[in-house]
């Protein structure tokens, strides 16, 4: 018997390229209105955009019993973690997913030796801000701070490593 309210994650597949551009469509439809047009198209990459960074990193997949219902993607830059397209359906939301991404998140920028993690919000996502700052993040003065006309801002999370000392 399966269990409908386990979490899976695993590393997203080509195949996987649609389901992960209707789970960003469907996470960010309710604030449509307050992202510019070219903002909103930025935030919800159809499949072909979402293939061309399963080729610039890890995207990983979230699955709910059988239903992929979250997905994040990353870019290592150095010796920094560039988190972006990190969405949960909203039928999906209180069971943890988000913070299931973001520590697999973690555990892959530890593994290489990352020594800050950095993403871009915007300032109307407070649910996904809150969950940002519960994490460790904080937010900075750096940019971007537009993305097509909607607003941004750049959150980090610096990454201390312990050698034994």
């Amino acid at each position: 018997m399966h269990d409908d309210n386990s979490v899976h994650l695993r590393q997203a597949q080509s195949e996987d390229a649609a389901a992960i551009a209707s789970v960003l469509l469907a996470a960010f439809e309710e604030y449509r209105p307050l992202y510019t047009e070219g903002g909103f198209a930025a935030t919800t990459p159809a499949a072909d955009e979402i293939m061309e960074r399963l080729q610039e990193g890890p995207v990983l997949v979230a699955l709910h019993g059988d239903l992929i219902a979250g997905t994040v993607s990353m870019v290592l830059k150095g010796s920094e973690l560039y988190i972006r397209g990190m969405a949960v359906l909203p039928a999906a939301r209180g069971h943890a997913i988000g913070q299931s991404l973001l520590s697999e998140t973690e555990r892959y920028a530890f593994t290489h030796d990352c020594r800050r993690m950095f993403l871009s919000t915007t300032p109307f996502l407070s649910r996904a801000i809150r969950l940002y700052e519960q994490f460790g993040f904080q937010r900075t003065g750096e940019g971007p701070h537009e993305l097509f006309g909607t607003p941004l801002f750049t959150m980090e999370k610096m990454l201390t490593y312990n050698y034994g000392q």
